[in-house]
């Protein structure tokens, strides 16, 4: 009776096991199949979603946007390196003199209160009289003798010039004297005169360059302004300029002979403020003795 039930729980174990065993390879069929058809179901809604963003234009806006925002990186990187663009020649030379001028401020004292003398309406009058039109005239007083009057380096069609207040208060001259000496430095810096003393081959190249990733070159900036004071204090213009200046005046101003003899007036005032006043003894070395001026201008005597 006892043997008879042992096989008994040994033939149940034994279909049990079996059945456990079909049981288990069953559900690794089902695993792989669902697995099959999960992966085949995730292809398939890949597939739609691009379908559905070609169909919408999202791919080609996202392209859009990609493109914006590398011009975006572009422009904005271009613009950057111009931060250290050296300005060119065109709008370069009205900056340098007036950096120039606010670096020897002390000296000039062009910076104190002055009333307004209209010189600049009287001078742009001038100008239009000899069929000079639509000049920017900015003209500084200054409160020194240093410089007695110059017309520094400035851009196409704009003119600077420096005038001392001293220099014209001694002389006592009218806006028409004022006017003729300014003509003069007009004449001066359009031959280029003062430009060409400044520029070189080393400042050619430099101006219109940039210098992103690199440092500036303080000493090139630094050098040609000691040019500046070189001509206005020390060396000036040489006889030939000051010839070729007196004798393009003297054809301008012919063909009014009140104003041409205004001319010579002012010359000889000049000369003998010249010879007479200290205060005024490098004037010559600037502009070349206006005594040679008059004996330029005024007509040889012809014996008979």
């Amino acid at each position: 009776m006892i043997k008879a039930k042992f096989f008994l729980l040994i033939s149940l174990m034994l279909f049990g096991t079996g059945n456990l065993l079909r049981a288990g390879e069953e559900t690794k069929t089902e695993s792989k199949d669902i697995i099959e058809k999960e992966g085949s179901k995730d292809l398939l809604d890949f597939s739609s979603i691009k379908d559905i963003i070609k169909k919408d234009g999202l791919e080609d806006e996202l392209k859009k946007k990609q493109d914006e925002k590398r011009k975006y990186l572009d422009d904005k990187k271009l613009k950057d390196m111009k931060k250290y663009n050296v300005p060119n020649q065109d709008v370069f030379w009205s900056f340098f003199s007036e950096l120039w001028l606010v670096k020897n401020a002390t000296i000039l004292k062009w910076d104190i209160h002055k009333p307004d003398f209209e010189l600049e309406k009287a001078f742009t009058a001038f100008l239009e009289s000899q069929g000079l039109y639509e000049k920017k005239i900015k003209i500084l007083l200054l409160d020194s003798a240093e410089i007695a009057h110059a017309a520094l380096p400035s851009n196409s069609d704009e003119y600077i010039f420096i005038l001392s207040l001293p220099f014209i208060r001694t002389l006592d001259l009218s806006k028409v004297e004022i006017s003729l000496i300014l003509f003069e430095d007009f004449i001066r810096v359009k031959r280029g005169y003062f430009k060409n003393y400044v520029l070189d081959k080393e400042f050619e190249n430099f101006l219109g360059s940039n210098f992103s990733g690199k440092q500036f070159d303080k000493k090139i900036i630094d050098n040609h302004l000691k040019k500046y004071n070189q001509v206005l204090f020390e060396k000036g213009f040489s006889f030939q300029e000051q010839f070729e200046t007196t004798k393009e005046i003297d054809v301008l101003l012919k063909s009014d002979l009140k104003i041409w003899n205004t001319y010579l007036t002012l010359l000889e005032k000049i000369d003998t403020l010249t010879k007479n006043n200290s205060l005024y003894k490098k004037y010559s070395q600037i502009y070349p003795s206006p005594e040679l001026q008059l004996n330029w201008l005024k007509p040889k005597n012809t014996i008979l």
